[in-house]
């Protein structure tokens, strides 16, 4: 992995909302964002750790929900009223708890949880932040989906797994409409990656770990700022001709059959 932000600054003045930004992909991608340039408004339910992140990429923070439309609604109202334009919605926001497991144990409120927090989230951030966009005639939005909305696993978390798979479809569809009005949007589809999300969870569970780990064609999983990388590729003008994409960033998981031993 090589480090390009010092030579990249394709995103000068323009301005970027993040949610989930006060860490893992959205912390790096802050970070990435605002080194090429960008004015970045850090959006996260937790007050310390967002607050933290703008301060430290010399931003805004909101506190936000990204469930309740009205706090959605007022994220990027903040983001226009600061900068004077909002250029990049980055919907990262995203859970993954541990009783989202199989189907056949995972239960209704588990289910409804992750559907809110993954997928309405995302239907919000893109209703709230598209009209600007529209008004400019230019945006760029990134929305987090996963390698599992293009694959199954037999380890499922089905919950998690069906909400990639909306954001997937409706990062699709949003791209296909709003082409001819100037605005790409495109479903980033991470694979697995080091953030303290994912480490918890095989903290707990190393097995489960080692059995993901193996399907890996390149032996490791991804590191936030590779993640982040790509962000900064499809917010920039570089992608420009990228639109309605599942962008696999997945070290080659997608196009396996047989791994390297």
């Amino acid at each position: 992995m090589t480090d390009q932000t010092a030579v990249c600054r394709r995103l000068v003045g323009r301005t970027a909302v993040i949610t989930g930004a006060g860490s893992g992909i959205g912390l790096a991608t802050a970070r990435r964002l605002a080194s090429e340039g960008a004015n970045v408004v850090c959006a996260d339910i937790d007050e310390a750790a967002g607050k933290k992140a703008a301060d430290e990429v010399g931003g805004v923070f909101v506190k936000v929900d990204v469930t309740d439309s009205d706090e959605v609604e007022a994220l990027y109202k903040t983001a226009f009223d600061t900068y004077g334009s909002v250029d990049i919605a980055f919907n990262n926001a995203g859970i993954s708890p541990p009783d989202d497991d199989s189907i056949l144990t995972t239960g209704l409120d588990a289910w409804r949880r992750v559907q809110e927090v993954n997928l309405t989230s995302v239907y919000l951030c893109c209703k709230h932040a598209l009209p600007y966009m529209q008004r400019q005639g230019k945006g760029s939005i990134i929305n987090t989906a996963s390698f599992v909305a293009v694959m199954g696993a037999a380890t499922s978390q089905i919950s998690y797994t069906a909400s990639k798979g909306g954001v997937l479809s409706m990062s699709r569809e949003l791209g296909v409409q709003f082409a001819r009005e100037g605005i790409r949007v495109n479903a980033l589809c991470p694979g697995p990656v080091n953030t303290p999300l994912l480490k918890e969870l095989f903290a707990k569970d190393p097995e489960r770990a080692a059995r993901r780990l193996v399907h890996v064609p390149v032996g490791r999983f991804a590191e936030p700022e590779e993640i982040a990388s790509a962000v900064a590729f499809l917010a920039s003008d570089d992608s420009s001709f990228v639109n309605a994409a599942e962008f696999l960033v997945d070290g080659g998981i997608a196009g396996a059959y047989v791994t390297p031993v």
